[in-house]
């Protein structure tokens, strides 16, 4: 979800990780990963399932991943869980993401948080 890292005062510097609903564009879960961290920890990922399966009722029949984003871990666990994994170009989930991003670079952009 950002362009430059989400600085915090106490815990460093994180990227926001988000999944989102590719038909509402709904945001259904969120989480921060150090940027430290080469991608998010599979319990992460089982997070970010798990919440967004509490939304909808069910889980995904796919997930796109920015291929140029490290995301062995979600992947591994979204193919374990019988959802079908396709690694897309970030400029085709821009018409997808675009607005949340947009939204989240002007709340937040390069400002610290508590």
């Amino acid at each position: 979800m950002n362009d430059a890292p989400v600085r915090t005062e106490s815990d460093g510097d994180f990227n926001l990780i988000a999944l989102m609903d590719a038909a509402s564009c709904f945001i259904l879960s969120t989480t921060l990963v150090s940027v430290s961290a080469p991608e998010p920890s599979k319990m992460e990922a089982k997070r970010l399932l798990k919440e967004g399966q509490a939304h909808k009722q069910q889980l995904p029949k796919t997930l796109f991943v920015p291929s140029d984003q490290p995301a062995k871990l979600l992947t591994a666990e979204a193919e374990r869980q019988g959802i079908t994994v396709i690694r897309v170009p970030d400029d085709q989930l821009l018409p997808f993401v675009g607005e949340a991003r947009d939204g989240f670079k002007e709340r937040f952009g390069g400002a610290s948080i508590q």
